[in-house]
């Protein structure tokens, strides 16, 4: 039992053990510690009752010592872009969630999309006791990958599916998703396009989404100019920028493929600015379907991003493999075509008779190599 402390006298949280609060709830120590580190195996009503008593007698794990005596600290860690953005945030939480019902804890940390300091705050996860790794894209700096692979840290490739790649991946296909824009975009009658994307080097995500525009509308025979691809930091005032350089150029675009919503609300704030009108003059399509794109007026056109279910996939993977369970390398998510208000046929497709105005198109659906591609209407 625990030394009986004078009265006012506040409660030394090193003195109260497992074996106190097993006692003061009545159940064993090893039900106490399964609660703390893997709180999904325990009935919700004595966790509940173990956690008032873990508050009652001030318990405090010593994960040092843990650490020393299982050799396992039980934390994994993530480096993403930023945290500037809501989908990269949605990304975070769901890897925080699925770690803390499994007992581990998640380290957090960004690279700014310079691999460069991914690859340095990589290496401070890992000497702060990261088990495992999170990464986004799969363009990391050799170093990195040389790390991990001699220290034997498992990690995993998000935002990205290449299942032939000995590096694990769960994500899309970002070629496949930009393709589908600009086979919409074409369908509605659009022949003169521009690109306002993040830069393009050591991000392949950038360079396949470009890809994917550039291909597509190559195979119907409209070539997209090198002038006509903009690279601009992923800010509004990027998007705002990249529209201007666009427009400064011959022939203007009628039609642009932003590489973020975040570029696009910059394009739309840009057009309210100049007084053009969309989607009657220009239309705008994004990436990723952040919560405000449907609110902007014109609402935007995007590709809905699964940012939630891969979170938590990545976190169900690098978990599994430091658990020793089995678990797939590879997994492919869907993404979604949102339409919207801010794309429409271009002013001189509306009157011909491939493109009738006002008509409605069925929503279709295509498979890509990371699972289904669908359009959606809102």
């Amino acid at each position: 039992m625990p030394k009986p402390r004078k009265r006012g006298q506040k409660p030394d949280p090193g003195a109260i053990r497992l074996s106190d609060v097993a006692r003061r709830v009545g159940c064993s120590t090893s039900t106490v510690s399964r609660a703390l580190t893997m709180p999904a195996v325990v009935n919700e009503e004595v966790r509940t009752r173990i956690h008032a008593a873990i508050a009652e007698l001030g318990y405090l794990r010593n994960n040092a010592a843990g650490a020393l005596r299982t050799r396992r600290t039980r934390t994994i860690g993530a480096v993403i872009p930023t945290l500037d953005h809501a989908i990269y945030a949605r990304l975070v939480e769901t890897m925080q969630n699925a770690a803390g019902e499994n007992g581990y804890s998640l380290l957090v940390t960004t690279s700014n999309f310079e691999v460069e300091r991914e690859w340095r705050q990589a290496r401070l996860l890992v000497e702060r006791g990261a088990e495992g790794l999170v990464l986004v894209g799969h363009t990391h700096a050799p170093e990195l990958t040389a790390l991990l692979a001699a220290k034997q840290i498992p990690f995993i490739n998000t935002y990205t599916y290449r299942p032939k790649s000995a590096q694990s991946s769960v994500g899309f296909d970002n070629r496949a998703a930009s393709a589908q824009i600009a086979q919409y975009l074409y369908e509605l009658g659009h022949r003169q396009f521009g690109l306002i994307v993040g830069f393009r080097k050591n991000n392949d995500r950038v360079k396949d989404r470009i890809d994917g525009v550039v291909e597509t509308l190559a195979a119907h025979g409209v070539e997209v100019q090198d002038a006509a691809i903009v690279e601009e930091p992923y800010s509004i005032e990027g998007g705002r920028g990249g529209l201007r350089r666009l427009l400064e150029g011959t022939p203007k675009p009628t039609a642009v493929i932003c590489g973020s919503d975040v570029l696009a609300f910059g394009a739309v704030i840009e057009c309210d600015e100049r007084g053009i009108a969309i989607p009657r003059q220009l239309s705008i399509a994004g990436f990723d379907d952040l919560d405000f794109a449907a609110h902007l007026r014109p609402a935007l056109t995007t590709v809905r991003v699964p940012a939630a279910e891969m979170g938590k996939r990545a976190a169900e993977y690098l978990m599994a493999r430091l658990d020793g369970k089995p678990h797939a390398a590879h997994y492919p998510l869907d993404t979604s075509l949102i339409l919207r208000q801010s794309t429409a046929p271009p002013r001189a497709a509306r009157s011909a008779s491939d493109v009738p105005a006002g008509k409605k198109r069925p929503a279709r659906s295509g498979k890509n190599n990371a699972g289904r591609s669908r359009r959606k209407a809102v």
